[in-house]
């Protein structure tokens, strides 16, 4: 069983709760198990707020006013991706020595924010919330895009559990 969708939304605070529930109500569907469709759409909900938040254009006067959301169930995992048009996260040591992107949970760092900050801990809830991170630049157009995944869990009633 293979389903995936992808979203082209608007970088406005309604769009995070219309993905996290196209997101809910897909694995609903399907059958995965809820502790599971949490987890993700808690991921997706960081994700998609930090492309609201951080994913303009600011070198071309806020630009880009969309960021993508896509996601796939397929087999025994799901994988989100989130991409947005703005500045990207900065240059890490890989950038500067010519090598493209960073893949796993390199940069940015895991936690930077103190415990009691209301901002600055989206990335590391999704590092803890998903199996495998990757976090990095769109190559040559700019942008970040943080994907993830994690192994997915079935109902026993499941309709459309992964064969």
């Amino acid at each position: 069983m293979s389903i995936w969708w992808s979203l082209h939304l608007r970088r406005d605070a309604a769009s995070v709760p219309l993905a996290r529930r196209l997101l809910l109500g897909t694995m609903e569907t399907a059958g995965v198990d809820p502790d599971v469709s949490y987890d993700l759409s808690v991921a997706l909900s960081e994700a998609c707020a930090n492309a609201v938040e951080h994913g303009g254009d600011a070198a071309r006067g806020g630009g880009s006013e969309a960021y993508r959301v896509t996601a796939y169930l397929d087999g025994e995992k799901c994988r989100i991706e989130v991409a947005d048009a703005g500045p990207g996260f900065p240059a890490g040591p890989a950038e500067t020595a010519g090598a493209p992107g960073v893949a796993g949970r390199s940069r940015p760092s895991a936690c930077p924010a103190p415990l009691d900050a209301e901002h600055g801990r989206g990335l590391c809830l999704i590092q803890e919330l998903a199996d495998h991170v990757h976090i990095g630049n769109k190559p040559g157009r700019g942008g970040a895009v943080v994907s993830f995944d994690k192994i997915l869990k079935w109902r026993e009633d499941a309709p459309l559990v992964a064969v």
